[in-house]
């Protein structure tokens, strides 16, 4: 395939420093595309596409016409990240959680980041994610995010920023590996070398963190699911399957003095820690949402009584808000005495009369977000909207101040992405997902998605993105 004709520019080429000349990290993958044909790399795609449907590795997008079942679409041109790039974006993470779960412990306790008039008050108990329910205690060894997955951006220039922090119930990692089993079926000469670092042991990784908080040798482990219609569904199942846990539902649950119990074929068994996949609110109607069907009465007791680890610990969610996320700079500084290692994005919050009439008057040129969205939801891209969509969301502010942020429309970096008969660059970000057990571990690499659509920053898979496989280079 001629490499040559690939346009570079005007953003940062996160392969390609010119036409035909890959980046140092990136040698070979350039010149294995060049040995292919273009046939060979869309028989590659077809490939690809076949097994993710023979596999069932879909998800739900929910619309008027209620739920469509849809593969991820899959792009067989990885997304190649040097080891020293590497190496900075896992100083920066393992910095970022650890000030954030002291956040957890500290908001839910003496609350002194509040009373030195760090963060306000307001903007910390008017969140969505906070739990009252929690205050006053602490999740086993005082871990409350064991799994989050935190968004990373570079802008046109190359420069790595977090665009936002998912603590509550981060999805994607099932992608993530089985894009990896994908890409070596399809070009298994290029991992014969063991330059490319291994994914394979997050399951491993993430049953080690599940024993250790448990504080048991051989605790019972499940994974709890609001079911098949949920959009996450395979994921739940897949992990299960791969952690050789059960995979459990609401309705398989029963609390008997204040222990967790799930019912099986020879009775009643104890769980002792659960890896749950729904939200706060569902997962005890004795004490949340009272019409909820997803959890179990007396799960939370079980929780509070110290019978029961749950993984991530409810309450995460304070720290899953995007008007909180704004803060996470002063939070490192408060916690950890030091400078944040990888910046946020400049953020806006408009609940300040400042920030809140920039953003109205300039709302075409940003990027407005829901406090608590996710999936691309409750969204504007400013430069990419009508002017009724833009009305629309100055009267959503207006009306809901707290509750929306804005940042400036960021040109991300692009990656070859192989577009009906070409190579194209496409926008991307990135999903590396850490876990917090007895360390702080960072899967090397993560869930790369890109922007399908010509000249969309919109990187969502339900609203038409798609993922690729991410190489970490030793």
């Amino acid at each position: 395939m001629d490499l040559k004709s690939y346009q570079v520019g005007p953003f940062h080429d996160e392969m390609f420093v010119a036409p035909g000349e890959p980046r140092t990290h990136a040698r070979a993958i350039a010149d294995k595309l060049s040995q292919l044909t273009l046939n060979e790399l869309k028989e590659c795609k077809q490939t690809a596409e076949t097994a993710l449907r023979r596999l069932g590795i879909t998800f739900n997008v929910y619309g008027d016409e209620g739920a469509q079942e849809r593969i991820m679409p899959f792009d067989v041109i990885p997304r190649v990240i040097a080891n020293e790039e590497w190496s900075y974006m896992e100083k920066g993470l393992i910095q970022r959680i650890t000030a954030l779960n002291l956040f957890l412990e500290d908001i839910y306790h003496e609350q002194k980041i509040i009373k030195d008039n760090v963060i306000p008050a307001d903007v910390v108990l008017s969140s969505k994610g906070f739990l009252k329910e929690c205050m006053g205690f602490s999740p086993p060894k005082k871990i409350w995010c064991h799994i989050t997955g935190t968004d990373i951006i570079c802008n046109r220039h190359g420069r790595m920023l977090v665009l936002e922090d998912n603590l509550r119930s981060p999805s994607g990692v099932s992608y993530v590996l089985e894009n990896r089993e994908l890409m070596k079926g399809i070009m298994p000469d290029m991992f014969q070398s063991g330059e490319i670092r291994p994914v394979a042991d997050y399951p491993y990784n993430l049953s080690k963190l599940m024993q250790y908080v448990s504080g048991k040798d051989r605790p019972v482990m499940a994974l709890l699911t609001p079911g098949i219609y949920n959009s996450a569904y395979f994921e739940h199942s897949f992990l299960a399957r791969q952690m050789g846990i059960e995979l459990v539902e609401g309705r398989d649950l029963v609390v008997q003095n204040d222990r967790l119990m799930m019912r099986t074929t020879t009775g009643l068994t104890q769980i002792d820690v659960l890896y749950r996949r729904i939200d706060d609110t569902f997962l005890d109607p004795d004490v949340f949402r009272a019409d909820s069907v997803l959890g179990a009465r007396g799960l939370f007791a079980a929780y509070r009584a110290g019978n029961l680890a749950l993984i991530n610990a409810p309450g995460t969610g304070v720290a899953d808000d995007k008007v909180v996320y704004a803060y996470v700079p002063d939070m490192i500084k408060y916690y950890l005495g030091e400078d944040m290692i990888i910046p946020n994005v400049e953020t806006y919050l408009c609940w300040r009369d400042s920030d809140r009439e920039y953003v109205l008057a300039n709302i075409e040129k940003l990027v407005v977000k829901a406090a608590n969205e996710a999936g691309g939801y409750g969204m504007l891209v400013g430069p990419h909207s009508t002017k009724a969509e833009q009305q629309e969301f100055r009267n959503r502010i207006t009306a809901n101040q707290r509750n929306y942020i804005a940042q400036p429309t960021i040109s991300l970096s692009r990656t070859p992405t192989l577009i009906g008969d070409k190579l194209e660059g496409r926008h991307v970000d990135l999903r590396p997902y850490i876990l917090y057990g007895e360390k702080i571990e960072i899967m090397p690499g993560g869930l790369t998605r890109v922007a399908l659509k010509q000249g969309s920053l919109v990187v969502n898979s339900s609203q038409g993105g798609g993922s690729k496989d991410t190489w970490v280079m030793r």
